[in-house]
């Protein structure tokens, strides 16, 4: 769809169902043409696509004729003409929420790719964008975040749109009164046009998918996934190395609660001939479920114990933190892992002239400093890509391509 219709929906329900400000909330009733072309149009398939309202059947989430009433489920809507149309979109993005890295394939990576490459340019332009403008973001984190929640909010004013923010909301929100996540939602997407997620359960930003009328990005959900972190680690991977297809790669650290990695090798897994190996204290290897998906993607694994003899045969080193707050009570299974595998001197040595070393961040003590003045120490430049990633997927989810 190349141009927004010139309509705007205004709903009404049936007497009692809701007060008189509800009936013409423009976000709460979710009959606007904004969220109808979003969550509706095109996309009855999509498993990101939940909200309860419009889930009954195919034939109600199709846009009414200008001009007419109809009724859906106890829901009067109406096409009202303006003689502004509201904003402008391009052809609809294919994904309706970024949920997880399983939702990419290898055309969709490409073309997000060449958008970030775009918002570079952008970036560069110290007169900025303003295509997101009149557009709010809203960042609500559960777990503690500088990059992510950072990369993110820049990425939405970069473009011209503005930032609700929470930091801590599992701590200094509702939630810590005992309001439920859906009602969190339910009540931050009538603030705002997308919301930025992180929970420190895994599965919760799908349930806030399932339950958002708006756009919802994953931002890291516990030990699940960091689709937005993976897509920024491949893209990174692209510039530094020059391909993706081919490439070997060592994922080393906290295997098991590590959703970098997870999502990483998810994405991994849409190309060709790439081998991965697993590099960790035996209390963290890579679950099962990881190595099934990769053997049934036929993507070549090993388990290694040996940093030295995969940092010689790798294209990219990917150190991870050993996460304590993923412990609990157990401090000694933690003092156990942490410390085994430590990028240093000795592995670059050992590496090829062409590898890098890459690394999600924060770091403690896994990649030593004297590394960052090699010319292979990536992870900064792979923070910075984030910044580019994430307003390649504000500007598509928002407006399209």
């Amino acid at each position: 769809m190349a141009m927004a219709a010139s309509s705007l929906f205004t709903c009404s329900f049936r007497e009692g169902m809701c007060s008189p400000e509800t009936k013409t909330s423009y976000k709460n009733l979710m009959c606007n043409y904004v969220n109808l072309t979003r969550k509706q149009l095109g996309c009855y398939g999509s498993m990101y696509l939940r909200h309860p309202r419009f889930l009954h059947d195919e034939e109600s989430m199709k846009l009414e004729q200008p001009g007419r009433d109809s009724k859906r489920n106890g829901i009067l809507c109406r096409a009202v003409k303006t003689d502004n149309p509201p904003f402008t979109v391009g052809k609809k993005f294919e994904l309706d929420d970024v949920i997880e890295a399983q939702q990419f394939d290898r055309d969709i990576l490409n073309a997000i790719f060449e958008v970030a490459q775009d918002m570079e340019k952008i970036k560069k332009n110290s007169s900025g964008s303003q295509i997101l403008k009149g557009y709010l973001m809203a960042t609500l984190f559960y777990e503690p975040s500088t990059r992510t929640r950072l990369s993110f909010e820049s990425a939405m004013k970069r473009l011209g749109g503005e930032v609700l923010t929470t930091e801590n909301a599992r701590e200094f929100s509702s939630a810590a009164k005992g309001e439920t996540l859906e009602d969190t939602i339910r009540t931050v997407e009538g603030y705002s046009d997308i919301i930025v997620m992180r929970h420190f359960e895994s599965g919760a930003a799908k349930k806030a998918a399932a339950t958002a009328g708006i756009p919802v990005i994953n931002a890291g959900d516990g030990p699940g996934q960091h689709p937005t972190q993976a897509l920024l680690d491949v893209y990174t991977i692209e510039r530094e190395i020059g391909k993706l297809d081919g490439i070997k790669v060592g994922l080393v650290g906290d295997l098991a609660n590590g959703r970098t990695v997870r999502s990483l090798a998810y994405l991994l897994a849409k190309y060709k001939d790439v081998k991965i190996y697993f590099v960790s204290p035996e209390v963290v290897n890579m679950k099962d479920d990881i190595k099934d998906y990769l053997t049934s993607m036929g993507i070549e694994w090993e388990e290694s114990a040996d940093l030295i003899d995969v940092a010689n045969k790798c294209d990219v080193v990917y150190q991870t933190r050993i996460q304590r707050e993923r412990f609990g009570e157990r401090i000694d299974l933690y003092e156990e892992a942490r410390g085994k595998y430590i990028v240093d001197r000795r592995i670059l040595e050992v590496m090829p002239k062409h590898a890098v070393v890459m690394h999600p961040l924060p770091r403690l003590d896994e990649i030593t400093v004297d590394v960052d003045v090699d010319p292979r120490a990536a992870y900064f430049r792979q923070a910075k890509n984030g910044l580019y990633i994430r307003m390649a997927l504000l500007k598509l989810l928002l407006l399209g391509w």
